[in-house]
């Protein structure tokens, strides 16, 4: 799929996304049955193709290479030490495993799901390994570097895999297909006509990856029909936000004329906040963009609205990060959170652990773990009051491992579980509120801030926007924050941030 540089001629702040919300708009809408019923269908996460295919091509190589570990041990039984020249025969062979299959086309999602064309292709492209082995032994005298029965195993060794693996991923493959997890879960914003062409332009382009979960519009007139080219409209926009976040919504295409910009923009208010790719189809549209402004699905130009954060790659590397610096912080700071725990018991009657409900990734509900630091008695799991200076409530230790922040280190078992990253925006409490208003009441665009996973420490606690939230001014500096983390993640901004974090909690600033 080709893509493109973002937009220039229509980008969010060109938008005002982030003016105020009208006081009449419905912040959370009910879905409807039938909606609800596709929500659910839906509701098991996509899996992404770029990884599918990222992840075959790793695995093939690993089979070549354990293929010729495994005949290096049938050739010279009880060898503990592998030659290089060896090492470099299964390092080539893999290599050129990966070319040569790449150049059969067999490394696409449509190959995946035939069984007896990738498997051919998997044997070609491996049986061309070997004959550029034999080519490259003609013409240079390679002295004999590995005996031709360690060269026969091999080949006899890597084939069984690779017809083996590739057997169980089109199994997979044609599952995944069935159950809809297979490419890109799109949702139609805006109905009539103009997406119906759409619907039809998508559904008949080779090798599409976006499976269409239904429509939904505001209008109620002719002009937006309850079924749109077969698919059902599901509700208006507010609703769509509840369902984006059910059925866990990959892809929005919206396809209202670029011209109509005010309603363009009082969509996209209310639809940003969803973790998803936006874009506005152009397919039938009479302006015109710069081709460089265009990204595409299959051959149907799109203006690109608004981007999923940490995707693909990305998302695998911030994984990676969180589990191994995760895993050596627990390591590193186990004997800390003993003694924390022992002081804990040792202060005050009650449990040494305390579990909350916060606001998760895509504003799902989790319990996250700290250390207690109110009285037993006085323990306020729903937030309904917040800890404040001097409150009576926080015992001895409390106070400290507050001020420390010793109290949040528990929560590195929540990044292990993978329902917390180490850097991100900090976990709210689901009930969190300043003078009696619920945070997402007070800052509009709130919830965009789930567009990431939390994380145990973040861009806004390490300038000094922790603690006791008393006024919107202090909500909007911390989400302001947040969102400039998710516009501008990095791993190498990640790894800025937990370096400031020691000093940031030393200051001991606004944490009580």
């Amino acid at each position: 799929m080709k893509t493109s540089n973002r937009v220039n001629e229509m980008s969010l702040a060109q938008l005002n996304l982030h003016e105020p919300t009208p006081p009449n708009r419905p912040r959370r809408a009910t879905l409807n049955e039938e909606a609800r019923e596709i929500a659910e269908r839906f509701s098991a996460k996509s899996i992404s193709q770029v990884l599918l295919v990222g992840g075959v091509r790793l695995a093939d190589a690993a089979i070549v290479i354990a293929a010729g570990a495994a005949a290096y041990v049938m050739v010279f039984p009880g060898e503990t030490r592998i030659g290089w020249q060896y090492l470099l025969a299964m390092a080539v062979g893999a290599l050129l495993t990966s070319i040569f299959a790449q150049a059969a086309d067999a490394y696409h999602i449509v190959s995946f799901r035939m069984l007896r064309g990738q498997i051919g292709r998997m044997l070609g492209a491996w049986v061309l390994v070997f004959a550029g082995f034999a080519v490259a032994g003609a013409f240079f005298d390679f002295g004999g570097a590995v005996p031709r029965e360690w060269l026969g195993n091999w080949f006899a060794l890597g084939a069984s895999g690779l017809i083996v693996a590739h057997t169980i991923l089109a199994i997979l493959v044609k599952k995944w297909a069935r159950d809809g997890r297979l490419g890109r879960k799109a949702v139609i914003v805006g109905g009539g006509e103009t997406a119906a062409e759409l619907i039809r332009a998508l559904e008949s382009t080779p090798g599409n990856d976006v499976n269409i979960c239904g429509v939904f519009d505001d209008r109620s007139d002719d002009r937006s029909p309850p079924i749109v080219a077969g698919y059902p409209k599901l509700g208006n926009v507010a609703e769509l936000v509840e369902f984006g976040r059910l059925a866990k919504v990959d892809l929005l295409i919206v396809t209202i004329p670029v011209s109509a910009q005010g309603r363009v923009a009082e969509i996209l208010k209310t639809l940003w906040v969803l973790p998803v790719d936006i874009r506005l189809s152009a397919h039938t549209d009479k302006l015109r963009f710069r081709p460089r402004a265009y990204s595409y699905l299959g051959a149907i130009p799109m203006v690109e609205l608004a981007e999923k954060p940490i995707q693909n790659w990305d998302f695998v590397a911030k994984r990676a990060f969180d589990i191994i610096v995760g895993s050596l912080a627990l390591l590193l700071l186990s004997p800390l959170m003993i003694g924390a725990a022992i002081a804990i018991k040792l202060d005050t009657k009650g449990p040494v652990f305390f579990r909350q409900k916060r606001y998760g990734f895509n504003n799902e509900v989790i319990d996250v773990f700290k250390f207690r630091s109110l009285r037993h008695e006085m323990a306020d799991p729903l937030a309904k009051t917040v800890v404040t200076k001097d409150d009576p409530r926080v015992t001895r230790v409390g106070r400290l491992i507050r001020k420390t922040s010793i109290d949040e280190l528990p929560q590195l078992f929540n990044v292990i579980k993978g329902e917390l990253s180490l850097v991100g925006p900090r976990p709210h409490a689901v009930n969190a509120h300043t003078a009696e208003r619920l945070w997402n009441d007070v800052v509009d665009g709130y919830f965009a801030r789930h567009k990431v996973k939390p994380g145990v420490t973040g861009w806004a606690q390490i300038n000094g926007w922790r603690g006791e939230v008393d006024t919107p001014e202090k909500l909007r500096a911390r989400v302001d924050h947040d969102l400039y983390y998710i516009e501008n993640w990095s791993i190498l901004f990640d790894i800025m941030i937990l370096a400031k974090t020691p000093f940031a909690l030393a200051k001991g600033e606004n944490a009580y």
